[in-house]
């Protein structure tokens, strides 16, 4: 739901947002996995009724914005122009430990983790089409043109 929000914002945009996540000044909307989410007034900005301040995810999406906004510096591209055009994430495979229990007995503790996919691209600039000032001759349908001679 966080990868979700942060789809299509620039990086700067993305960075505030999860910073004001952090800090609970905006909330992240909940619209997928949204059973027993609570409501709050704050999902209103982003047309939702449900949200949560997930600390934990943005922390680690500000860390990857962080890393990619570095990369961006070493390929000389235009920082303040980047926009995330695709992120994705993805269960990883869990990893094993175990915890002992009562009577002898030993319990699976596993972790969860996830792959995160991120694209930053430079926000492609609006270019005026040239006025054309002599009109080019238009192209004929070979149908309409009529037979061969």
């Amino acid at each position: 739901e966080t990868a979700l929000a942060i789809r299509g914002m620039t990086l700067k945009k993305a960075q505030k947002f999860l910073e004001d996540v952090v800090g609970m000044k905006q909330c992240v909307p909940f619209r997928r996995y949204n059973g027993g989410v609570g409501r709050c007034s704050q999902a209103k900005q982003h047309g939702a009724t449900q949200g949560r301040w997930p600390k934990k995810s943005a922390e680690v999406l500000i860390g990857l914005l962080k890393n990619a906004e570095s990369n961006a510096e070493v390929k000389n591209l235009d920082v303040e122009n980047l926009v995330i055009s695709h992120i994705q994430v993805n269960r990883a495979q869990h990893q094993r430990r175990r915890t002992y229990r009562a009577h002898g007995r030993i319990n699976p503790y596993m972790s969860s983790p996830a792959h995160v996919e991120l694209f930053l691209s430079e926000k492609e600039v609006q270019v005026k089409k040239p006025e054309d000032t002599e009109e080019s001759p238009k192209k004929i349908a070979g149908k309409k043109k009529g037979p061969k001679a």
